[in-house]
């Protein structure tokens, strides 16, 4: 008897705590029903599988049970995480947007082929048939590998056989990178907007006997960038954007062209009345854009300014400041003014 009591004890124990513990895994349940369904609202739906999910739905369920984190839907940015991290009532740290460019422009009026490519319009195809029918062994094949893969139509192939990212279209899903078998394109901060357009790791003359637009791994891009944002790696220029620099400098000075810069009008310098002369702005011009006499306002050629904006932090009175860039197209029916 004395032993009977205490695990009759014991056992109704076992089933208050075994109903209460089911009680609340079915509340659980249902209160982690009931984000899924809220967090699948808050992402784009588009299935790209950018997460590493296959559908948004198996996102969500990831989300809303612990094993994914809210910032993982990349095409959603922000907008997506901060609504995810509300529902769950968590704090959050959004990613920085990027966005996809193709680090080749040698199309086929710039690069050489060395031979004819017919066979089936995928670049995996043509490099298994013959390594591509290019005479650049890194060049971007043309054959829309990264444009099947994008579920957004940010990527084309152009009338020149090159790919070409719309930079307004683009989410920085990262589908194109993983679909390009040469790795030509790469994600960068969206806020920056220059980079090198070349993956080509031959250097000097050899490259242009097939690349008019190739890197020659010439460094002038590394000495035109004092701030050392620019290094070298295997005859290319490395990028380091976590630096602040802008590359102006460093796309303009490049003798081959092979940087591209996604800003179509960019402002140019302006000199105001408060100018004392002092001349410290000259030397900071790389374009020698800057001139005036010792003592007298000086003025800004306006042909030769780039919009690197070194200058600016070089005037002691504050008299130099950047003014928008206006660009103008052309349509039949009016003259629109962009800024």
């Amino acid at each position: 008897m004395a032993i009977t009591l205490p695990l009759l004890f014991l056992g109704i124990l076992g089933l208050i705590f075994g109903a209460a513990l089911g009680a609340l895994s079915r509340t659980s349940y249902a209160h982690a029903d009931a984000n899924i369904k809220k967090i699948i609202l808050a992402l784009p739906n588009v299935d790209c599988g950018a997460c590493g999910y296959a559908t948004c739905a198996d996102f969500a369920r990831a989300v809303a049970e612990g094993k994914a984190e809210a910032t993982g839907c990349i095409p959603g940015g922000a907008k997506s995480a901060h609504e995810i991290a509300d529902i769950l009532g968590i704090a959050i740290t959004p990613l920085d947007p990027v966005m996809a460019v193709v680090h080749c422009k040698g199309g086929d009026k710039e690069a050489a082929h060395r031979c004819v490519y017919d066979g089936i319009k995928d670049c995996h195809a043509a490099i298994l048939a013959g390594n591509g029918h290019k005479t650049c062994a890194d060049s971007c094949l043309g054959l829309e590998s990264c444009v099947t893969a994008c579920p957004f139509d940010a990527i084309h192939v152009s009338g020149n056989g090159v790919a070409v990212v719309d930079p307004d279209a683009c989410t920085g899903c990262g589908l194109c990178v993983r679909a390009c078998p040469r790795s030509v394109i790469d994600l960068i901060p969206r806020v920056h907007k220059i980079y090198l357009s070349c993956v080509n790791h031959d250097r000097g003359t050899r490259v242009k006997k097939y690349c008019a637009v190739g890197c020659t791994a010439c460094t002038l891009c590394v000495k035109a960038t004092p701030s050392g944002a620019i290094t070298m790696g295997n005859n290319l220029p490395v990028l380091d954007y976590s630096l602040g620099e802008n590359f102006v400098v460093a796309a303009h000075t490049c003798p081959s062209n092979c940087f591209v810069d996604l800003v179509k009008f960019r402002p140019k310098v302006n000199i105001d009345a408060n100018c004392t002369g002092c001349g410290d702005c000259v030397p900071s011009c790389p374009t020698d854009a800057i001139a005036g006499e010792k003592g007298r306002r000086h003025v800004v050629n306006k042909e030769k300014c780039i919009g690197c904006g070194l200058c600016l932090n070089t005037c002691p009175v504050h008299a130099i400041a950047m003014w928008g860039g206006l660009g103008y197209v052309e349509d039949s029916r009016r003259r629109v003014m962009r800024v």
